[in-house]
C-alpha cells in the first residue's frame, strides 16, 4: 500500500469516529513519509515490502507500549493500544505458521542456518517471523 492508500483509510476511520485507528494510521503515515524522504534523497522509491516493514515496526512499538502500560496497571490505555494493534493488523499479510515454516525448511536441499535464513528473507519477507524461523530450524 502507498501513503495515499493509508491516508484514504485514515479518512474513512475519521468518518467512522474510530480514534484508535486514526492514531495508529497517523503513526504509519508519518513513518512512511520519513522513509519516502530518505529514499528520495538516495534516488530510490518506497516498495510494498517497505510498507509492510513499517507496519510491522509500528505494530511492534505499540505492543511494547502495551506491555509497559499493562505492567503499570493502566487498563484503559492497554485496551486502547489493543484496538490500535488490531487496526494495524488488518493491513499486514498473514503470517506463516510454525508448520508451514517447517514444511518449507524440509523442502530445501541445504538446511544450514545461513541458507535457510536467506531463503526466508528473500522469499517470505514480511510473511514470517524470522525469530520463529530460527526456532523451528533449531528444533529440526
Amino acid at each position: 500500500m502507498t501513503i495515499d492508500d493509508f491516508k484514504k483509510e485514515k479518512i474513512a476511520a475519521m468518518k467512522a469516529h474510530d480514534a484508535d485507528a486514526v492514531s495508529a494510521l497517523n503513526s504509519v503515515i508519518n513513518k512512511l513519509m520519513s522513509l519516502t524522504i530518505e529514499r528520495r534523497a538516495k534516488g530510490e522509491g518506497v516498495t510494498d515490502a517497505d510498507a509492510v516493514a513499517v507496519l510491522q515496526k509500528v505494530e511492534k512499538e505499540l505492543a511494547e507500549e502495551r506491555s509497559a502500560n499493562q505492567t503499570a496497571g493502566r487498563s484503559e490505555r492497554v485496551a486502547e493500544l489493543d484496538r490500535q494493534i488490531e487496526a494495524i493488523g488488518k493491513y499486514l499479510p498473514k503470517q506463516m505458521t510454525a508448520d508451514e515454516i517447517k514444511a518449507e525448511i524440509l523442502g530445501l536441499a541445504d538446511r544450514s542456518v545461513p541458507t535457510v535464513m536467506r531463503h526466508f528473507k528473500a522469499n517470505f519477507a514480511g510473511k514470517c517471523d524470522m525469530k520463529l524461523v530460527s526456532e523451528v530450524l533449531k528444533s529440526l
